[in-house]
Parts: C-alpha cells; structure tokens; sequence
C-alpha cells in the first residue's frame, strides 16, 4: 500500500518565516527597552574644553575674567563691583585711544552663565566683532 504520491518527495521544505519575524520582532523591543537614554537633567556638563582650531591668533588687548564667585578682572585687576557698568568703565579705561575689536573671556568653569553673557553684552555694546572664549585642550588633543 503506497500512501505518498510521487511528487510529495519533490517537495522543498519551507522556513517558517513567521517565527523568524516573531524573534526579531522581540529583540527589537528588548533593546529599545533597555537602553537607557540620558535625561537632560542629569547630565554632567564640565567646560570648558575644546580641541585645538588649528588658527594662530594674535592675543587681544582686553582680558576679562570671570571668576566663579561672579567677580570680574579685567586685564588682571580685579573691579570693585560686578556690574556691566564698572566692566564697561574698566575696558574703556584701558583703550582710551585705539578701538577695540577683540576680547578674550576667560571664565572658570564653575562661572554663573549668567556673568559670561554679561560679559559678551559689555563687549558687544563696545563695538567689539571679536569675542573668543579662553577654553582648556582636552587630555586627548594634547598627546598629539
């Protein structure tokens, strides 16, 4: 008694794909679930670093310091007080006769944002096109 036919041996299994897509289905949702994505909130910010330009810049004749109890230097002096006005005084005392076009803000990295942009305004307000930001190399762009 021959219960198969001839061409049943013929026949190619095949996959079941069903369960293929099943399988990735599930991986894919284990990895968006697990990984984990960094809140704005708790990220830890460190500045200032930067990795080198590459330009040759002339040193500007206005160094503002910003400390990070808010207090101001300018040009190593430190002001008596921290308002834009005294900062505005201050850079004006040192270029009396020339124009100024660049000044360089050193601020530590623990500085109240708040002083840097004060010291950007005042330098603005003075006409200065020029505003660089004194920051640190990282350990990596230094090795090379």
């Amino acid at each position: 008694m021959k219960l198969r036919s001839p061409d049943s041996a013929r026949d190619v299994p095949e996959p079941n794909l069903i369960s293929l897509v099943d399988v990735v289905l599930l991986l894919l949702i284990f990895f968006v679930l697990t990984t984990s994505f960094v809140a704005q909130s708790r990220l830890a910010i460190h500045l200032p670093e930067a990795g080198d330009t590459g330009m040759d810049a002339q040193p500007p004749a206005v160094d503002i310091t910003v400390t990070s109890h808010g207090v101001f230097f300018v040009n190593g002096r430190a002001l008596v007080d921290n308002r834009p006005e005294t900062l505005m005084t201050a850079i004006r005392r040192i270029v009396a006769d020339g124009e100024l076009h660049a000044v360089t803000i050193s601020a530590d990295a623990q500085a109240l944002h708040q002083d840097v942009v004060t010291a950007m305004d005042v330098a603005g307000r003075l006409g200065v096109t020029d505003v660089h930001i004194a920051t640190l190399r990282t350990v990596t762009e230094q090795a090379r």
